[in-house]
């Protein structure tokens, strides 16, 4: 039988990867995982009880477009959070994680063609993987804009040029950036939407990370957009309590935008989409309504900031993230450093090249390893104390 062209040169995704580089040699300490980025603190404790109270929705089809009390635990929640406000009816959509929309959102709203030409996808360098392979499933072009230190972290599309950008349907974003922690500022974000505008294309705002940071919370593009009274249709934002909440097997995320967009978004769903069961949508309603506990979370972050910064602070090249909960760390070549961190000490991390695209040094991951900050303090401290003796002293 025969198998789909389109995935055929899809390279081997991060963690197969990494298991084949480490997985044939002993480690050489006490293992710390520090590669993925799933949170290891507690989640709060009523989420089970909200599930166990609305249990018997497991017995019926979850409502497709989300229930009204979670979609008005949207719009309350950006309300308190952006000053804006959002229709909750329209502009709101549930996701079964964010990745399912950050997908989908393609398969939803973008052409076929672009002046009479192959429609491109841009995304950034280094990337979550999934923006490329949305672009691949519609048989867009996925374009590649380096995010380096050159750039402060973020990409800059306008470097693509008219060529590029004439033909881009859409283009992904994350802030806070994953891996480099570094947020986009409202000009940042102004700038992107003037772009958007020029050259007709839409901006899939990937803002999982959001409520994980350092000092100020990072500014959302829809924000930016309301206040410059953008269209909303322009821009889709995403939103997930996996790393807000500490909820990653929730999958528990959200799109909103304009309402043309989210529209096309439910009717895709209604055909395709599987909505997450009614007594989670109960959870995420209720963690969405609450505050305290991502406070609480948050101070356990900027703990594990202040610690980090404390044992590599002496590292060249070292910067500690804005927001966030990955480090980016400088080395000579990403997969050396991960296979010796691994064979000498134990510490698994990622390396940088594994998260992006292009060969040698032109793949602008390969010089660095992602540090995932996401185990308890005394064994984040273990584990990167231990990173900083092996790779750098």
């Amino acid at each position: 039988m025969d198998f789909p062209e389109r995935f055929s040169n899809l390279p081997v995704y991060a963690f197969p990867r990494l298991r084949e580089l480490l997985d044939a040699h002993a480690p050489g300490g006490d293992v710390i995982h520090m590669t993925i980025g799933e949170p290891k603190h507690a989640f709060p404790s009523w989420v089970t009880d909200v599930i166990v109270e609305h249990a018997a929705g497991f017995n019926s089809y979850p409502p497709n477009d989300g229930s009204d009390e979670l979609r008005a635990a949207y719009a309350g929640w950006i309300a308190r959070r952006y000053g804006m406000a959002v229709d909750p009816a329209t502009q709101v959509l549930p996701l079964n994680g964010s990745r399912e929309g950050l997908y989908n959102v393609a398969m939803a709203l973008l052409p076929e063609h672009k002046n009479g030409q192959r429609p491109v996808i841009v995304a950034p360098n280094p990337f979550y993987q999934v923006y490329m392979v949305a672009a691949i499933s519609i048989g867009a072009e996925p374009v590649f804009a380096p995010a380096t230190a050159s750039t402060g972290y973020l990409p800059d599309y306008a470097a693509l040029g008219p060529e590029i950008l004439n033909r881009t349907v859409a283009l992904y974003i994350c802030s806070p950036a994953n891996p480099q922690g570094a947020v986009a500022t409202a000009e940042y974000w102004s700038d992107l939407l003037d772009l958007a505008e020029q050259y007709d294309f839409r901006i899939f705002a990937d803002e999982c990370y959001s409520e994980i940071y350092r000092d100020q919370a990072p500014t959302g593009i829809l924000e930016v957009c309301d206040a410059r009274g953008t269209d909303p249709d322009r821009v889709v934002a995403f939103h997930s309590l996996s790393k807000r909440s500490n909820l990653p097997g929730l999958r528990a995320g959200f799109a909103v935008s304009g309402p043309g967009n989210i529209a096309r978004m439910k009717q895709l769903r209604a055909y395709s989409g599987a909505p997450p069961p009614a007594p989670l949508q109960a959870a995420a309603a209720r963690a969405w309504a609450d505050e305290v506990h991502v406070e609480e979370n948050r101070a356990l972050y900027r703990e594990k900031y202040l610690a980090a910064d404390d044992v590599l602070g002496s590292v060249q090249g070292y910067k500690g993230p804005e927001a966030g909960f990955f480090l980016w760390l400088p080395v000579d070549d990403g997969e050396a450093a991960a296979l010796k961190l691994w064979t000498e000490t134990g510490v698994r991390v990622l390396p940088g090249a594994y998260l992006a695209q292009g060969e040698g040094s032109a793949n602008p991951g390969t010089g660095y390893v992602r540090v995932a900050m996401v185990a308890e303090k005394t064994e984040m401290v273990r584990g990167l104390t231990a990173l900083r003796d092996c790779l750098y002293t």
